[in-house]
């Protein structure tokens, strides 16, 4: 079910593409030419936003009927759904519903990938999406992390409290910010950004819930957890590392024993999965 605010979205990306309309269909496709479609996956890896490719062509007046679901592994050459319906319609929405599928699946691969490589060094690491999305895309991004196996950190600003290095300085400390934001929203957890082991122990001795590992090495966050576990400190925070996190060094950082690794590269850099809609039968209602 496609909630009503990602509804008006996909409504949204249709008027932008539509413009003032379709004039290319609208001059050479009968108005009342039909036909039927597949999309066909060009790239092996993981598939999502078929909803949302469903909600595209619902919109046009199209019927799709998908043959793989989300979170399925998929090789080039497959065929994940089938559209059927006016043709000005299906020619309409293809390139709206291919963007999404395309952009989505990319995400969720690179997702999955970054889960696996992980998990050979740390069964229990988690991998997590960052705010470093394409905007007014941010919903469909981070939920294709989770499609892929992760998780999407925060939604939105208002999810948790997460001071990073220009809050601090504006507050002065860690100590003072971390106290400033336990009094204004004593509900919420409380992430730090920290550069440093030493830095990682004042967001603990303050009651930070999270702390976040920037641009630290493998090497530094190591001696973090060793510091913050003779302190007695390191079961009550959740440990996250981030900063530069991708295929070639996310085993390094898992080994760590950090909770959670958040990248960038899963939303900014992942390439998209090629698909492509052809058209496979043509008919026409007659008036």
């Amino acid at each position: 079910m496609i909630d009503p605010t990602v509804r008006r979205k996909i409504s949204e990306m249709l008027k932008e593409d539509l413009g003032s309309g379709d004039v290319t269909s609208r001059a050479t496709v009968d108005e009342g030419a039909r036909g039927v479609g597949k999309i066909v996956v060009k790239d092996k890896g993981v598939l999502a936003g078929i909803p949302e490719a469903a909600e595209v062509f619902r919109q046009v007046g199209v019927k799709f009927r998908e043959l793989k679901k989300d979170g399925a592994r998929i090789r080039a050459g497959e065929t994940v759904a089938v559209v059927e319906g006016p043709a000005r319609g299906i020619l309409s929405g293809e390139r709206v519903a291919l963007n999404l599928l395309m952009r989505m699946s990319g995400i969720a691969t690179a997702t999955r990938n970054l889960v696996e490589l992980a998990r050979r060094k740390n069964k229990n690491v988690k991998i997590a999406a960052t705010r470093k999305t394409a905007p007014l895309l941010t919903y469909f991004d981070k939920r294709a992390v989770v499609v892929g196996g992760g998780i999407p950190h925060r939604w939105t600003l208002s999810d948790h409290v997460l001071i990073k290095d220009n809050h601090l300085k504006f507050s002065g400390s860690i100590t003072v910010a971390v106290q400033r934001a336990k009094t204004a929203f004593p509900h919420l957890k409380i992430e730090v950004e920290v550069k440093s082991a030493s830095e990682a122990l004042e967001a603990a001795r303050a009651g930070a819930h999270m702390i976040m590992c920037d641009n630290m090495s493998p090497r530094e966050i190591k001696r973090a957890v060793h510091e913050l576990t003779l302190e007695g400190l390191r079961s009550r925070v959740m440990l996250e590392a981030s900063g530069g996190i991708d295929p070639s060094n996310v085993s390094q950082f898992a080994a760590t024993g950090v909770d959670l690794i958040s990248s960038g590269y899963i939303t900014m850099r992942a390439p998209a999965l090629d698909m492509s809609l052809e058209i496979t039968r043509v008919f026409w209602v007659l008036p």
